[in-house]
């Protein structure tokens, strides 16, 4: 499996946070089906100093880099445009026993 990891901080137009909570919904649901499909490792949220989700973090795992790509473009998160400066990095995440 290659693992990735995303890095996305949301946009920041007056907009952004009620788009980020009107595609939660759906991001979330889109979580559950790649946790039960084994693709799903952990995600969470990034909060500015006031506790606010302005971003997130996630690690997932596919067989392919285009069973990534097609993920990804179906992100709500992506397509319902709440992420904004996106950054993904191949990963390996440690093994500690």
């Amino acid at each position: 499996m290659i693992q990735y990891l995303i890095h996305a901080l949301d946009h920041v137009d007056a907009g952004a946070f009620e788009r980020r909570m009107a595609a939660r919904p759906a991001h979330f649901e889109g979580a559950k089906k790649l946790k039960a499909n084994g693709n799903f490792i952990i995600g969470s949220a990034i909060l500015d100093q006031e506790g606010k989700m302005i971003g997130s973090n996630m690690i997932v795992q596919f067989e392919t880099e285009e069973a990534f790509q097609e993920y990804f473009k179906s992100e709500p998160y992506v397509s319902e445009g709440v992420w904004g400066d996106i950054k993904v990095y191949k990963t390996k995440v440690a093994q500690v026993p």
